[in-house]
């Protein structure tokens, strides 16, 4: 594995122009104000391409994720993951005993919403919904963490907090902190907060989003995406601060230890922008990430190699990096959901 370092500040060499519009816009606008200009000026006009045509995609009735559109029915079933679902229903009822009639209203969706499907990771605020973290009371904010803290594991919520930190300082990097700061969130609930009742929860914003199903003591974590730009802090009181670097050892691990000819046929593109890549395969926001914002009916065929074709060492590093892509759920879940991923390695 390769050894962990301190923040390097190589970032640094790469920061963008802060003179273009977009960096002028962030610099002076709120949230609001941003996301307006942005739906109206259609600025800049690749994103605001993209996000028209994400609009389009929630139109489609829901199907989900599949490798070739057909749904596989029986593929997951209810278990007793042993989730903790006395404490994150405590958690969630203290925070609606604290905010009034109105902001219940702004928070409170049905647990069949739609819009369980218009969470977005870049840093426009494309669908407001729910209660912003940075325009609550510090005790209004504390009660929404509690809730994430008393539903993630103890690792996946310092991975989450890290994250938000980590985009404070984008904010005072990019001068954009109205726009881009430690709590530029949204945190929504959908369904009431049982212990018996399907309900959840929604968290999203620039570079974390968390969709949270609960059920008895069963927990579903999907979709979910958490990025980094940079992926560490190299400044400040959270200076040190690190993300990704798991996933990224892991995977480089994985490759090297595999033959010449099975990296061949894993790297199935040489480029990170190939031409070789169909029409779709690339996008300027979500670049090859597949099952980003609105993807929720997106047919991902099969590539690579299988774990068939992989040593017993090497199928371990497989599990290793599903169980960090795990990271968030707690640690009874995970087990499970990681012995129920692997069983398919047959």
């Amino acid at each position: 594995m390769a050894q962990q370092h301190g923040p390097s500040g190589e970032f640094r060499k790469h920061l963008p122009d802060l003179n273009v519009p977009r960096f002028q816009m962030m610099k002076q606008q709120d949230a609001h104000e941003y996301a307006h200009e942005f739906k109206t000026k259609h600025n800049p006009p690749w994103l605001h391409a993209l996000y028209m045509y994400w609009r389009s995609l929630l139109a489609e009735p829901f199907k989900g994720v599949t490798s070739d559109g057909l749904v596989r029915e029986g593929l997951f079933n209810y278990q007793d993951e042993g989730v903790d679902i006395d404490s994150i229903v405590k958690a969630a009822q203290s925070l609606l005993s604290q905010i009034t009639d109105e902001q219940k209203q702004a928070l409170s969706y049905h647990i069949d919403s739609p819009e369980w499907r218009t969470w977005s990771n870049p840093e426009f605020l494309l669908a407001h919904k729910g209660l912003r973290l940075d325009e609550q009371s510090d005790k209004i904010r504390d009660s929404i963490l509690a809730i994430l803290k008393a539903t993630l594991s103890p690792e996946g919520y310092h991975k989450a907090v890290s994250a938000m930190r980590i985009n404070g300082f984008l904010g005072e990097l990019v001068q954009g902190t109205k726009v881009m700061n430690e709590f530029s969130y949204n945190f929504v609930l959908f369904g009431e907060p049982s212990s018996t009742e399907p309900w959840g929860w929604s968290f999203y914003g620039h570079h974390l989003c968390l969709n949270i199903f609960l059920f008895k003591k069963q927990i579903v974590i999907s979709p979910w995406f958490t990025g980094a730009e940079p992926n560490e802090i190299d400044s400040g009181p959270y200076k040190g601060t690190r993300i990704l670097t798991r996933e990224e050892a892991l995977g480089l691990e994985l490759m090297q230890s595999l033959s010449p000819e099975l990296q061949q046929k894993t790297q199935i593109y040489k480029l990170m922008k190939d031409p070789a890549m169909p029409e779709g395969r690339w996008n300027r926001d979500d670049q090859r990430h597949l099952c980003g914002a609105y993807r929720d009916n997106r047919i991902v065929p099969y590539e690579g190699i299988t774990l068939k074709d992989m040593t017993s060492e090497q199928q371990s590093l497989v599990s290793k990096i599903i169980e960090e892509y795990f990271l968030y759920l707690p640690a009874t879940s995970r087990a499970k959901k990681l012995k129920h991923a692997t069983s398919f390695a047959d």
